[in-house]
């Protein structure tokens, strides 16, 4: 086999720049500069696209024998990336969940691609045919109130550490927030005049203004005074510090949201779903307040979900809850006898017939 052709765009390729394929060149273009500059993408969704074309590589590298300095646009085939979508699953045990966001990246470069090499088109649209994986729907994991309650009153308020992770999970059950939202909140995001508020920056980059309630903004009060970040001049600090005084990361809430939930559940495990994240914070509220009465549009603004649709999960999740209750509180016997109008042999044939 001869040495793969080498395409690039007219004027494009960087001054000094090496890139050994077009595959390279495009995908550098792309995690480089259309991702964080054109499209104003977060580091974390960045990360998360190149985390995705990493394991393609290592896939190509393993199974193709492939290595990433010889990988051509040619090669990325629908077949190739089916054959590495199954590989994610039976090699690295991935959910399905997580497979279908690796093909959501590729699907987000291929997207990119349609305009930055078009002469491959059919190519592209090929690739954008193939559908997402079915997998099965999750239950919902949320807390009851009094869950809620439990997991609150853990926290020692005695000590500085537990007055901070005690005022974190109360912002973080009260807004709704995502725990990146949650990790990234200044000083200056919360403004405690009345109507108390806080300010999330989400998916996207997208802000939201999110009431407090009265005992949060109270806690929030008391702790901005005592880490002194009531100061106008100390607004930029994270408003949830490690011991660095960086910014807690995901990890790092993850970690405090377990611990004193592992507590509570100790002593109030039926208010306490079994797997606890600090998402299901965030499901918590919306299904508080969707019980409350709560319209749909304003708890999909508390979220920041862009569509109603994505919101109508709680609404469709509190059904299926009610429907189990009433299951429990009647219990109906299925009849095991065949209805008489089953061996009506004339009646069968007539309904068979209304498909043709």
């Amino acid at each position: 086999m001869g040495k793969p052709q080498v395409r690039f765009d007219e004027g494009t390729a960087p001054q000094g720049a090496s890139y050994s394929t077009d595959f390279a060149y495009h995908l550098s273009r792309y995690l480089g500069q259309y991702l964080p500059a054109r499209r104003g993408a977060s580091p974390l969704t960045v990360q998360s696209y190149r985390d995705t074309f990493a394991l393609f590589l290592q896939f190509c590298a393993a199974v193709d024998h492939i290595v990433p300095e010889k990988l051509v646009l040619d090669m990325v085939t629908v077949d190739r990336i089916e054959t590495f979508l199954g590989w994610l699953e039976a090699a690295r045990h991935s959910s399905v969940a997580t497979r279908n966001q690796r093909m959501a990246a590729l699907h987000a470069f291929v997207r990119y691609m349609e305009t930055a090499v078009p002469e491959r088109l059919h190519q592209w649209q090929q690739i954008l045919a193939m559908p997402r994986k079915r997998q099965p729907q999750a239950v919902m994991s949320y807390f009851t109130l009094d869950g809620v309650r439990a997991v609150l009153a853990m926290p020692n308020p005695a000590t500085r550490a537990g007055r901070r992770d005690l005022v974190l999970l109360s912002v973080l059950y009260d807004t709704g927030a995502r725990v990146q939202e949650l990790a990234d909140l200044r000083a200056h995001d919360v403004r405690l005049a009345p109507p108390a508020t806080i300010q999330l920056t989400g998916k996207g980059r997208k802000s939201r203004i999110v009431p407090l309630m009265t005992a949060t903004a109270a806690l929030l009060g008391q702790y901005l005074a005592e880490a002194g970040l009531d100061d106008p001049a100390r607004g930029p600090h994270p408003l949830f510090p490690n011991r660095s005084g960086e910014k807690l990361t995901r990890a790092g809430i993850t970690f405090v949201v377990k611990k004193y939930v592992d507590q509570a559940r100790a002593q109030h495990p039926e208010g306490i779903p079994v797997t606890v994240s600090p998402h299901v914070f965030r499901h918590s509220k919306a299904m508080h307040l969707l019980q409350a009465g709560v319209n749909l549009v304003y708890i999909r603004d508390l979220l920041g979900h862009v569509s109603i649709s994505t919101t109508e999960v709680y609404a469709r999740a509190d059904s299926e809850m009610k429907r189990r209750a009433l299951e429990a509180a009647y219990p109906t016997e299925a009849s095991v006898t065949m209805p008489p109008w089953q061996g009506n042999t004339e009646l069968l044939v007539w309904l068979k017939s209304l498909g043709h």
